[in-house]
């Protein structure tokens, strides 16, 4: 691979983090949606952010920079645009950054694309849709543009595009594609529009392109990986091309692998991290003695420091195997936050555990020294980095008292009576209508609460005059929803920045960061916590909220708590024990949690779990063992509360036809899902396999648009077909901080509206 760096070392990344370090491009992107700064400004704000990427990445001495890899909104949209995979509701929308955002968000009369999770990381993507109908050819030239600009900042970039082969196996079938059509039926024609790509590109100057196909590192089938030999057969025989290196990650690439060795391109990336296994029998591929390949040795999904003398080792098993060897992260870096010299309040012992995403471009660079140059070159870097992983090594990170209450607790803590029985005892309990209304958790958070929080945060008022203003905002919003009619509230959640770091920050074990971005979906930034050492509840987190919120009406507040599962799946967690065993341990605290809100009143308690499907492992062979702790977990963390106590929980943006068995392994008495942007297909998946209530989300909180009454009632309606009206219930599709007040009043007034129209309905044709 060509290196462009001054030193030469054979070295690059998959890809870099795009918001900005202070997250300048969602404040300019909202910025921009709000009317507050036009499409100049926006792009000049991108503009320095791709020059800095590059420059930065170039000046840290890495052999080869990615480009292409921004994206003002999602990379699997900006592909798709780049091959013409633009839906009709969207085709006569002839501004190129006004289509993205139609696409993302979604338009008066033309709803948003479906937007789902990036395999089994906490990113989402726009969900392309094709069909028979969609004309495939060369739109969108941003990769060329940006290579070009890249250029005139001195930089020779490698463009990154989603591979031709998983943009369709992750694309759904256009609302007017016959029944049977599939996506991967277009791959002839998807694929000569690639061709047409490479060349444009080629002409270009670019050296080599790099098109990812992360689809393979999932368990696929013999049909779709003789796909992929044929797509890059063809793709290999342009007659004008870079050089492609096709690149997968989160897993081992298996079968795909001698396929993908086989064809004429030039290299392969592979991850080493999670899919250490493709090493096994590497040296009897056919064909990767002529590849250059990228050892993925730095874990391009975590925090911790790289163990370097390990990755090393790796690298060196493939030296003599492949026809050249270079060191590379497992994935894009996408998924870290940027810099942790950005962080000052770390603990000292914490921050000698970690690399964000500065720091595994330095060991990147580093290991490709170590790699080509011998280790004598790097000696003293790489002994000092030793030295340091061995002391963090050493530190114990045991908490003997919580490992033996997990210990103690036998099966009768995991149960509950069963379903029916506490349907029956909370139907006389709770006494609530039939399709009841509620919300998903919290409510608009204004500049106002945001300033009150730093402020407290800060030490310029006091813990009393917090607590008061805290206060005042939950009564406001317990009344608003009161006058809008809710059957059961939510206190609004003020007090809370995130749904994870909340938790984090009132639980032992977690260490939270001041600038640890990532990018979870458009301009939705979160910072996950690190998870580094045993976890417990040292002091009650949410009673206190929830008690008075409780107190201030004779309807129902729900307490709200984020699950074991989504705390993990949203968190970077500790790599030194079984991913089990620390779901277990959160569960642990949470049900002490769940407990004293019993005690004090609450009568239903959500415990979150949008996560579940997130961390599915990509192999059937793996999920079993996955589905078993995390149903345990939940399980655990509200196996103590009476059959009067109502449990929900609540799930997002996920494929849940592949966890419906775990769902309904739950146990939870609701389960409230994302359905509005999938246009409740969702239900017949999750229908029959939940025998306990059901709120199909028939609002899409990501989208600006209100949905008026009809629109809401013929969703509910829609579901009445699966669900009947005794189990039914009827709110958002997620919770509603990121939201305006005004459109969620007028929303949540509607949602009101149609579930009185259906229960009426229901009740009489009933």
């Amino acid at each position: 691979m060509k290196n462009t760096s001054e030193s030469g070392t054979a070295s690059t990344v998959l890809g870099y983090p795009r918001i900005g370090p202070n997250r300048e491009l969602k404040r300019a992107t909202e910025s921009f949606w709000a009317g507050r700064i036009d499409a100049s400004a926006l792009h000049e704000v991108a503009a320095g952010l791709r020059r800095d990427s590059w420059t930065g990445l170039r000046d840290a001495g890495l052999g080869q920079v990615p480009g292409n890899t921004f994206s003002f909104y999602d990379h699997v949209l900006d592909t798709a645009l780049a091959v013409g995979a633009v839906p009709a509701r969207f085709a006569d929308v002839r501004d190129p950054l006004e289509r993205l955002f139609a696409m993302a968000r979604g338009r008066p009369g033309a709803p948003a694309c479906e937007m789902t999770k990036w395999f089994d990381t906490n990113y989402h993507y726009l969900v392309p849709e094709v069909g028979p109908r969609t004309r495939l050819a060369p739109g969108s030239r941003k990769a060329l543009e940006e290579f070009r600009e890249a250029q005139r900042c001195g930089v020779l970039t490698r463009p990154v595009l989603v591979g031709p082969v998983t943009l369709l196996l992750l694309s759904k079938p256009a609302e007017d594609a016959p029944e049977g059509f599939r996506p991967l039926d277009l791959l002839g024609p998807l694929v000569e529009v690639y061709r047409d790509l490479l060349t444009e590109l080629a002409d270009a100057g670019v050296d080599w392109v790099q098109l990812d196909e992360p689809a393979f590192a999932a368990d696929r089938t013999a049909e779709e990986i003789a796909a992929l030999r044929k797509a890059y057969d063809r793709l290999a025989s342009a007659p004008r091309r870079p050089r492609i290196l096709v690149a997968s990650y989160f897993g081992e690439l298996g079968p795909a692998l001698p396929a993908l060795a086989s064809t004429a391109v030039e290299g392969l990336a592979l991850d080493l991290v999670a899919g250490k296994a493709d090493l096994d029998g590497i040296e009897s591929v056919e064909g990767i003695e002529r590849k250059v390949v990228l050892a993925g040795v730095v874990d391009g999904r975590n925090v911790w420091r790289t163990d370097l003398d390990a990755a090393l080792a790796t690298a060196y098993g493939l030296v003599g195997v492949a026809g050249r060897v270079e060191v590379s992260t497992s994935c894009s870096l996408l998924h870290v936050p940027y810099d942790l010299a950005a962080e000052t309040a770390l603990p000292a012992d914490v921050v000698d555990m970690l690399a964000f995403a500065r720091q595994k471009v330095d060991e990147v660079v580093l290991l490709g020294r170590a790699l080509h140059e011998g280790r004598a070159a790097v000696a003293a870097e790489l002994d000092a980095a030793k030295a340091v992983h061995e002391q963090v090594a050493a530190t114990s990170r045991r908490d003997e008292t919580v490992r033996t209450r997990l210990a103690d607790l036998g099966a009768d803590h995991y149960r509950r009576s069963a379903g029916d029985v506490r349907a029956e005892v909370q139907r006389d309990a709770l006494d609530l209508p039939e399709v009841p209304t509620t919300t998903i958790g919290s409510f608009p958070q204004t500049s106002q609460i945001r300033t009150d929080r730093a402020a407290h945060r800060g030490g310029e008022i006091t813990d009393d005059e917090y607590v008061a203003r805290m206060r005042r905002e939950i009564e406001r919003v317990v009344r608003l929803q009161e006058k809008i009619g809710l059957d059961v509230l939510v206190h609004g959640e003020p007090e809370r920045n995130d749904m994870v770091q909340y938790f984090a920050e009132n639980l032992d074990g977690f260490a939270t960061t001041e600038f640890g971005w990532v990018q979870s979906y458009g301009s939705r930034c979160v910072r996950p916590p690190i998870l580094h050492s045993e976890v417990s509840r040292p002091a009650p987190i949410t009673l206190e909220w929830a008690r008075y919120a409780q107190s201030l009406s004779s309807s129902y507040v729900k307490g709200m708590l984020t699950g074991p599962v989504t705390i993990l799946a949203w968190s970077f967690v500790r790599d030194d024990q079984p991913l089990g065993d620390t779901a277990r341990q959160v569960g642990l605290a949470l049900r002490d949690e769940v407990v004293d809100l019993e005690a004090a009143g609450i009568r239903i308690i959500q415990v979150d779990e949008p996560a579940l499907r997130e961390l599915l492992p990509l192999h059937e062979r793996d999920r079993q063992a996955y589905l078993d702790w995390a149903v345990d977990s939940f399980r655990m963390s509200v196996g103590g509360v009476a059959d009067t106590t109502q449990i929900h929980t609540h799930l997002c943006y996920s494929e849940f036809g592949e966890v419906v068995g775990a769902i309904d392994g739950l146990d939870a008495d609701v389960t409230t899902v994302e359905a509005a942007r999938s246009r409740m297909e969702v239900l017949g998946d999750l229908g029959p396999g939940v025998p306990r209530g059901l709120g199909p989300g028939v609002y899409d909180v990501h989208s600006p648009e209100v949905p008026d009454t009809d629109e809401l009632a013929g969703q509910l309606t829609e579901a009445l077909r699966h669900i009947g009206s005794e189990r039914l219930w009827a709110n958002p599709d997620c919770g509603l901080k990121t939201r305006g007040e005004p459109e969620t009043v007028e929303a949540l007034t509607n949602l009101v509206t149609a579930a009185r129209r259906v229960r009426e309905t229901a009740q009489t044709t009933g």
